[in-house]
């Protein structure tokens, strides 16, 4: 509610705080995968017509020496690349020919290799590709730089303390123990608990501790524990619901520490919470597809303008840390096989690779249709969540009952 009451109490100031770092953040992101489509485009020969973040009217445009236009468009959601040969954006439809002042003329020997449609399937499918691949390189790139520069933020993995009735309370688990492994996976900080926790919801987690037998002294001897979550529902500060696995234990206060990386462990640092942000969301996808997970916890623009807000409110850091999960998300959506999105057309190319031939365009077009359509209610099912969850809705009906 605290959002809402931002925005209506002073506009400017929600403008400042939220509006902005999620226009600044997304903007980035979407630069960062379009400008991935266009370079792999330009190394492979390809021309390429349009450069677009955001869509709708141009609000700023220049063209380039290449005859590539570079535009921003006044809805700040999205962004594409136009290529050369393309009737749209989706690079669904081929154009006929060039279209002059007596009608079209079909395209030169000269201007069908520099077409999207005239290339193999491997450089098409390379052009796609690029797109989410580079938005996972970007998040490598900037933690990798976090790390090194400012140093790896943890706390270790020791226990502060047992809450009362929880699932921890219930098995061996103590006070001032240290995690060693969770389910087979090496622990040596607290934060890496959490996502793992978070998302097992009601599975049997193996725990591998060692016992404290004086402050910052463990003895050598493993114990193994066998523990099942408690599921609950959360609320945070925005209203949005999450429901997560709940261990029951606490870090001890005031244990946050700084790991100082070189370049090498820092880059291997930043693959490692990659890897970690994909599978957690993966998992979590999959909890919401099977029905384990809530499908409230689904959320569109107004959810990460609210987090991107506040990771912005919190420092650079934080910002960066959020533009790093935004961007491993950003490119592992885009690579579902959904028809508009570049998985779709990845599993085009992966169909026309089998068949010898490219796909029907119409029966493309019919996909399409089937993909936008699919989109636009995900997108509105998800914008109702955070509508719903910020009490937004809420106050409408309060307004005019």
């Amino acid at each position: 509610m605290e959002y809402l009451d931002k925005f209506l109490a002073a506009p400017m100031s929600g403008l400042t705080d939220y509006v902005l770092p999620f226009v600044l953040v997304l903007g980035v992101l979407v630069f960062v995968h379009e400008w991935g489509h266009y370079i792999v485009a330009r190394l492979c020969g390809v021309k390429v017509e349009k450069f677009s973040i955001g869509f709708g009217r141009e609000i700023w445009g220049r063209t380039d020496k290449s005859g590539t236009r570079w535009k921003i468009g006044w809805m700040p959601l999205g962004g594409y690349v136009q290529m050369f040969g393309d009737v749209d954006p989706a690079s669904v439809k081929t154009a006929e020919g060039v279209e002059e002042e007596d009608g079209i003329r079909p395209f030169s020997d000269e201007e069908k290799k520099v077409a999207f449609y005239s290339q193999s399937v491997g450089r098409r499918s390379a052009i796609v590709f690029a797109g989410p691949a580079i938005n996972f390189l970007f998040a490598i790139v900037i933690l990798t730089g976090l790390f090194w520069v400012k140093g790896e933020p943890y706390t270790p993995a020791v226990i502060g303390a047992v809450v009362e009735n929880s699932a921890a309370s219930s098995v061996d688990i103590q006070p001032d123990d240290k995690f060693i492994a969770l389910n087979g996976k090496k622990i040596d900080r607290f934060e890496d608990l959490g996502p793992i926790i978070a998302v097992n919801l009601d599975e049997m987690l193996e725990i591998t501790l060692l016992r404290s037998v004086s402050p910052g002294v463990w003895s050598d001897t493993p114990i193994t524990v066998k523990v099942r979550p408690k599921v609950i529902e959360e609320t945070d500060r925005f209203g949005f619901r999450h429901t997560i696995g709940r261990l029951g234990v606490t870090s001890p206060k005031d244990a946050f520490e700084l790991r100082e990386h070189g370049f090498a462990s820092a880059f291997v640092a930043s693959l490692d919470e990659t890897w970690r942000i994909t599978a957690s969301t993966l998992k979590s996808i999959g909890q919401m597809i099977l029905g384990t997970r809530s499908k409230e916890e689904l959320g569109g623009i107004l959810r990460i303008g609210a987090y991107a807000g506040q990771f912005a409110k919190e420092g650079l850091v934080s910002l960066i840390t959020f533009s790093a999960l935004l961007s491993v998300n950003l490119g592992l959506i885009n690579l579902f096989p959904i028809p508009l999105l570049d998985g779709g057309h990845l599993a085009f190319y992966a169909m026309e690779t089998v068949k010898g031939k490219p796909v029907d365009e119409r029966a493309q077009e019919y996909a399409l249709r089937a993909g936008l359509v699919f989109l636009v209610c995900l997108m509105v099912f998800a914008t109702w969540n955070d509508l719903v969850q910020m009490k937004v809705v809420d106050y409408v009906i309060a307004l005019i009952s």
